[in-house]
């Protein structure tokens, strides 16, 4: 599958990154407000550095409920760099906090950037940024899943990724590569998910000015390939309407476990081809991927209301979120905020213990420690990150 040639890319390919060196337990580093913070134990490794646990500076060692991570790799490398600008300009805590405030909601599913700066290592200068530590991603719970999501895990999943999308878009900037592998559970709350990964995050409204509809052979098929907007497919700078088409085909496969192009996703032009067709037949996509008659209808919708936005229209995120309200009325529930995230075992759905038994749920629903999960749950948000920046070069 692409994404899994993007990632051997991203370890063979000919431009190999300098890989930032191990830090010990305890290293202090200061960043550009010269807050001082020290760094834990590694707890993920990818193309471009580490990860450790983090902790402001104090006389006590960063133990294994440090509430952030920091990110470090070499300062020459261009992929933290990137995703540090948009954290610089959109993500900052009191920025957040008054968007939840102002908006009435309990939180909102974007990473706060707590600082960044360079550190010098034995005559080598290295970037790090620090920022919010996290739980599973959501494609182990998909795949553990037998790859289904109930339709009202699909539903309040997605009503939380549209407060997240128009926060980005009122902040100038596109997500761009939404997907359950860059959705992550809060650490300390298995009700919160996270959008992360902004490595193809694009700033679409610099000043206030869109970008203007233009199409680049040169940036055809740019994101994760199953879900990419067909504008990306065209090679057309990222939109709105482009996130909001990507988080419509991830609602799909959620609640359906298949796209109809999934199989043939070696050849872009065909799944481009394909999603074209589908958006002039939207019931003919329900149909495909919803055979049985308790279609989901408040999808359909959605996905018809995504398809008549201009390429620099505003959505009108409210209109989008009471058709996903209306779903959940349709099946007898509401917005509660939870998220049934559950796992079957033997045919029998058992749902995941959280609070005080939120350790034992999770070693039981994945058969790996807690401890096993930290460690591998950040490797696969650095491998994450660094896959995207090889995807373009791959899926040409």
């Amino acid at each position: 599958m692409p994404r899994v040639k993007a990632a051997q890319a991203g370890r063979q390919g000919p431009a190999k990154r300098r890989l930032a060196e191990h830090f010990a337990a305890g290293e202090i580093i200061t960043d550009m407000t010269k807050t001082e913070w020290k760094l834990g134990s590694p707890v993920g490794q990818g193309g471009f550095g580490c990860i450790y646990l983090a902790d402001k500076n104090s006389s006590k060692s960063v133990g294994s409920d440090a509430p952030c991570v920091v990110k470090v790799e070499p300062s020459d490398n261009g992929p933290l760099f990137t995703e540090l600008k948009f954290y610089q300009r959109a993500a900052k805590p009191e920025q957040i906090q008054k968007w939840i405030r102002t908006h009435k909601l309990k939180y909102l599913g974007v990473p706060k950037y707590w600082g960044s700066g360079l550190h010098d290592k034995n005559g080598k200068s290295y970037r790090f940024m620090i920022m919010d530590r996290f739980g599973s991603d959501l494609q182990k719970m998909y795949e553990a899943n037998a790859k289904r999501f109930s339709r009202k895990t699909v539903l309040q999943l997605s009503l939380r990724i549209l407060d997240i999308l128009e926060y980005i878009h009122e902040h100038e900037y596109v997500h761009g590569d939404i997907k359950a592998s860059n959705l992550l559970l809060s650490y300390k709350n298995p009700d919160q998910v996270y959008l992360v990964d902004y490595g193809l995050a694009y700033r679409y409204c610099p000043e206030g000015i869109h970008k203007e509809y233009k199409e680049d052979p040169k940036r055809c098929h740019d994101g994760t390939i199953e879900f990419t907007s067909i504008d990306a497919h065209n090679g057309v700078a990222p939109s709105r309407r482009g996130d909001l088409e990507i988080l419509g085909y991830c609602m799909i496969q959620w609640l359906s476990g298949h796209l109809p192009w999934e199989d043939n996703l070696k050849d872009p032009n065909y799944v481009k081809d394909s999603k074209i067709r589908y958006r002039e037949n939207i019931a003919g996509l329900m149909d495909k991927c919803f055979p049985e008659k308790n279609k989901p209808d408040e999808i359909a919708k959605y996905m018809e209301t995504v398809k008549l936005l201009d390429y620099a229209e505003k959505p009108l995120y409210q209109k989008l979120r009471e058709i996903l309200l209306q779903g959940l009325k349709a099946i007898g529930s509401k917005d509660d905020g939870k998220l049934d995230l559950s796992t079957v075992e033997n045919g029998s759905v058992k749902g995941k213990t959280v609070t005080k038994k939120r350790k034992k749920g999770i070693e039981e629903s994945t058969g790996s420690s807690v401890e096993d999960m930290e460690c591998s749950e950040t490797q696969a948000e650095v491998a994450t990150q660094t896959r995207s920046k090889t995807r373009k070069r791959v899926q040409k």
